[in-house]
């Protein structure tokens, strides 16, 4: 019995160890054909062009093309079910950012489980949601402002892009914590929120960084507030939402990678690696820096941790502003 058992024991042990050697060479191996990267949202926005100065480096790094395919529409839920059923050996990734938690928690039910049916890799950029008035608006800072709209409760228009966006539930959530009384107006896109703001139809506008820094730099718009924890390093000079007594305002907004669940731990391991050289080459930096983005890479188990705690986070906000679920 004691020969069987020991027997029984080394057939285990090679099995384990022939596992392991697969799975190592598997790694070392990969990739073996393009990898692809399904985006969420069109062409030409920050989201995509960050992912493509990206993609530019660890083609280079990886020997192998890697593919953007922009899947826009449906609050991202095509492009992550696209990602959830591909095969899991690596080579097919998924841009995961807030609109990701945001679907978690704006969708009554999801073809998929965001926690479960994805395994994070990296993040790869953060970038800064600004609160900006019309350059020759009446009031110089937030706290005028926000005086304004608690002289006059019910009279402030903030605008934002379309109802469940990350800037639209950023600024729900800006009322909340400044504790006032005002209207959030949604918008199609950038473009109608910006000829809204400068012909006077809102007084404010919530909107990532990238896309309206060309008319704060023109002095077009006035940057009033950065919703973040701490001062853009593109606007040092404007302070932060909570450093004009707004407490608990600790917005902004980001991305990174995701692969299908059950993707081999190495294949992670060695992605994220390649992730993480590719965020540190001043040439990736000087690019995302030009869109506004600081290139932050990270390990998997932070990104997942992150991407939990947002999508516990915009749950809560979009219970509390009472937007219907989807």
């Amino acid at each position: 019995m004691e020969s069987f058992i020991r027997t029984l024991q080394a057939l285990a042990f090679a099995a384990a160890m022939l596992a392991a050697a697969s799975t190592a060479d598997a790694a070392s191996g990969y990739p073996t054909k393009p990898v692809r990267v399904v985006v969420p949202f069109g062409a030409g926005g920050i989201a995509d062009l960050t992912v493509r100065a990206v993609a530019d480096r660890l083609a280079e790094t990886l020997g192998q093309p890697v593919v953007v395919e922009n899947h826009p529409g449906a609050g991202g839920v095509v492009a992550a079910q696209m990602v959830v059923r591909a095969a899991p050996d690596g080579h097919t990734a998924l841009l995961i950012s807030n609109g990701t938690a945001v679907s978690a928690g704006l969708f009554k039910s999801l073809p998929y489980d965001t926690m479960k049916d994805l395994v994070a890799v990296s993040t790869l950029g953060a970038f800064d949601i600004v609160i900006v008035a019309k350059g020759d608006a009446p009031y110089t800072s937030l706290a005028q402002a926000l005086a304004e709209a608690r002289a006059h409760p019910g009279r402030l228009n903030i605008g934002t892009i379309s109802v469940g966006s990350t800037q639209n539930l950023a600024a729900e959530l800006f009322k909340t914590r400044a504790g006032i009384d005002a209207q959030v107006v949604p918008f199609a896109g950038t473009p109608a929120l910006l000829a809204a703001l400068l012909g006077g139809s809102v007084d404010l506008a919530v909107e990532i960084l990238g896309p309206v820094r060309p008319q704060v730099e023109a002095g077009k718009l006035r940057a009033l507030a950065v919703m973040g924890s701490a001062r853009s390093r593109f606007l040092p000079n404007v302070p932060t939402a909570m450093e004009t007594g707004v407490k608990d305002l600790d917005v902004a907004s980001w991305n990174g990678l995701a692969m299908p669940a059950g993707t081999p731990r190495d294949i992670v391991d060695r992605l994220n690696r390649e992730v993480n050289d590719a965020l540190r080459a001043p040439r990736v930096q000087a690019r995302m820096a030009d869109l506004g983005v600081e290139a932050r890479g990270s390990t998997p188990e932070a990104a997942r941790a992150l991407l939990e705690s947002e999508i516990l986070r915009w749950s809560e906000v979009i219970t509390r502003a009472g937007i219907p679920r989807q």
